[in-house]
């Protein structure tokens, strides 16, 4: 796979071609910003009198019969993970030509019903059918006003890493189809519960490159290292069983509805209580330096980059599927 400014690889784009490209062209400057964009922290916060406007943009591709569900939930998950509930958002709805009215009206109720759920008024955006495009594609902008925040990149050195749920919920939902994984994609209310408890330092969610993805891109944001432990990450049978008809790796499978914390050492329980009946499990610990995930055998592997996810890889199959295509 080539890392350099040549071919790009399908999904997330490498941190050291973003590094190169995107993360340097980022027009005008404004002293207003307050976290610089920077790979690995997947929200803005933005000065606005005695507060900060926090906002984040995903969009989603890689599904369609459930597809405003999901764009509404990560990208209300991405803002949440500053600890505050988003409160408002922006829908951009793409359709493909020969689309009719009542797949549109489809997708528009997916994002309004997911939107009431989460509290969140849906105030503008942008709806069309765009040519040569083969399936729908959603973007969901999301925001909130706050007095306070944390950020992916405000780990430290001796914290416990906790995670949430179970490992590649979303990619067991695209694959699998199962409504139970998709009911299951937000993060909003624990976000907000372990936030609460002043104990945590960091959270992101497990989106593209799943666990294994999301510590290592925490990792970097804090430029810190990290041991994560693959026998403790919980992984639900579901899950276990598609990946291995599949030949995946759980870990690093599309896991968005799991929130990663970095939680201060000896506070683990305090958020673990805060968050319940949303189950917590201790998974690893930030260090100073090195990247290790402890194998189930015990043996070490040395990361040196965010890995790629598993979903692309099931979809470019012949027998890969996905969820209401």
């Amino acid at each position: 796979m080539e890392r350099t400014l040549g071919r790009l690889p399908v999904g997330k784009i490498p941190i050291e071609v973003l590094n190169k490209t995107v993360l340097r062209l980022t027009g005008a400057k404004s002293d207003r910003i307050t976290t610089p964009a920077k790979a690995g922290i997947d929200f803005a916060a933005i000065r606005a009198g005695n507060g900060y406007i926090v906002v984040s943009a995903d969009p989603v591709t890689g599904v369609s019969k459930e597809i405003g569900r999901y764009a509404m939930r990560v990208s209300a998950n991405d803002v949440a993970t500053c600890g505050h509930r988003p409160e408002f958002a922006e829908s951009v709805i793409l359709m493909p030509e020969g689309s009719n009215s009542r797949q549109l009206a489809r997708i528009a109720w997916q994002v309004h019903e997911s939107a009431e759920k989460l509290g969140i008024a849906i105030v503008g955006g942008h709806t069309e059918v765009t040519p040569r495009l083969s399936n729908p594609i959603v973007i969901v902008t999301a925001f909130c006003y706050v007095d306070d925040y944390v950020t992916s990149g405000e780990a430290m050195a001796g914290d416990t890493i906790m995670m949430t749920k179970t490992a590649g919920l979303e990619g067991t939902a695209v694959l699998g189809g199962s409504r139970r994984f998709l009911d299951r994609l937000s993060v909003v209310d624990e976000a907000v519960a372990a936030y609460g408890t002043g104990c945590v330092h960091a959270m992101h969610d497990c989106t593209e490159g799943g666990v294994l993805g999301a510590v290592f891109e925490m990792s970097y944001a804090s430029g810190l290292g990290f041991e994560l432990d693959e026998g403790r990450v919980p992984v639900d049978p579901e899950t276990a069983r598609l990946c291995r008809r599949h030949a995946l790796d759980p870990l690093k499978l599309i896991g968005s509805g799991a929130l990663l914390l970095s939680v201060k050492k000896g506070k683990e329980q305090e958020v673990a209580k805060a968050i319940s009946p949303v189950k917590a499990t201790m998974v690893g610990a930030f260090r100073r330096t090195g990247r290790t995930l402890i194998r189930r055998d015990g043996s070490l592997m040395k990361l040196s980059e965010a890995p790629e996810d598993e979903l692309w890889r099931a979809l470019a199959r012949p027998s890969g599927r996905r969820h209401g295509l």
